[in-house]
């Protein structure tokens, strides 16, 4: 936060100015102001309650503040201060999702209900990092998800901070098995987005001294691909491959595949009707996931929990089995552990070969096997 150089009676001094800059009526107004104590510095300390007022009122569904000089956000400090340079505090916000709709087999259900609250969770940072900067405090909301820092790929890391981890040191929740924050009482039914401030806060949020993860393994038994292990273990590429198969990884092995294409039936003979339709879906709107099973079946969180209590049995067969039995395709790395697994948990589901994105195709040989194509 910038302060006013004063005087020695305490008042505002003058700048010293070019005359024709100081003749300006825009800057003789801003001295005018400073002159008459119009203008007048915001308070060193922001109010927590007033802080908290105004995130819900944005539409936040919880709030908690953070120091950026908390040990846990080590990490974050330099992309933190290259962002705003003068951070001093992230506000951690949450947005809950609507649980139906995300455990809906139907994929363009739940894929809205995740774009619809990301665009929810923008705005009311947008509105609180507006109400900051009225304030007088200098303050910035990177994006939820996507768009991010492009250009640093993939050198280094394109998120401009790191939503989850600042949510755990907040107090919001606790990462569980699944590699989402889990809130203890909105559960897994969140997404979460952070605004950047220059001044401290009065009070700030205090981790969570319990893990409202209950340890059902559901998450284990939903993901199609294995990406999460009973020992809490992830196999972070085995999930970005499928799910994230429609984001940038996914596209630039799509546009590989199109480019090493002979003709049109080669290319159909390796990507099918479908999955050129969904990818067209996903260019000309938000990318769809295609899975977010383990959020689906979370049950954690004192809101969500009660059903899971109540008859367990009726809550896999209306929440897990569905998306266990949906017929779908699985996008897996060639020899890979989620390859195996998949075909072993889920055959009745597709399985194909991709490179994800993450290397160049391997060459065709010169009799390509149009059975197993890998796109």
């Amino acid at each position: 936060m910038t302060t006013t150089a004063q005087d020695a009676e305490g008042r505002p001094a003058k700048p010293r100015l070019p005359a024709k800059l100081a003749a300006h009526p825009s800057v003789q107004a801003v001295l005018t102001r400073r002159a008459t104590g119009d203008a007048v510095d915001p308070p060193p300390v922001i109010e927590a309650e007033w802080l908290r007022e105004l995130c819900l009122a944005a539409g936040a569904d919880d709030v908690a503040a953070v120091s950026l000089d908390h040990p846990d956000l080590a990490g974050e400090r330099e992309y933190a201060q290259s962002a705003l340079p003068g951070t001093r505090t992230l506000i951690a916000m949450a947005v809950r999702m609507n649980r139906d709709n995300c455990r809906s087999p139907a994929r363009s259900v739940a894929n809205q209900e995740f774009h619809q609250t990301d665009e929810e969770a923008n705005h009311a940072a947008r509105t609180v990092t507006r109400a900051l900067q009225d304030a007088g405090y200098r303050a910035l909301n990177p994006s939820v998800g996507f768009p991010q820092e492009m250009d640093r790929f993939p050198r280094e890391r394109i998120w401009v901070v790191a939503h989850k981890t600042v949510a755990v040191a907040a107090g919001l929740g606790v990462m569980g098995l699944h590699r989402n924050v889990i809130h203890p009482k909105f559960g897994s039914f969140v997404l979460l987005v952070t605004v950047l401030v220059d001044a401290e806060v009065s009070e700030y949020g205090q981790a969570l001294d319990y893990n409202p993860c209950i340890d059902c393994k559901l998450c284990v038994a939903a993901c199609p691909v294995g990406a999460i292990h009973k020992d809490g273990e992830f196999d972070g590429l085995a999930c970005t491959t499928h799910n994230y198969r429609e984001f940038m990884s996914g596209f630039t092995d799509w546009a590989q595949t199109v480019a090493d294409s002979e003709d049109a039936a080669d290319y159909r003979s390796r990507v099918s009707d479908s999955e050129s339709a969904s990818m067209w879906q996903s260019l000309s709107s938000p990318p769809g996931y295609k899975s977010g099973y383990c959020v689906a079946v979370c049950p954690a969180g004192e809101d969500v929990l009660g059903p899971y209590l109540d008859d367990r049995k009726t809550f896999m067969d209306t929440v897990l089995r569905p998306l266990q039995e949906k017929q779908e395709t699985l996008y897996v790395l060639p020899g890979s552990h989620a390859q195996e697994y998949a075909r072993r948990r889920f055959p009745h589901k597709p399985v194909k070969e991709v490179t994800g994105g993450w290397q160049p195709p391997a060459k065709r040989s010169a009799f390509p096997d149009r059975e197993t194509p890998t796109s």
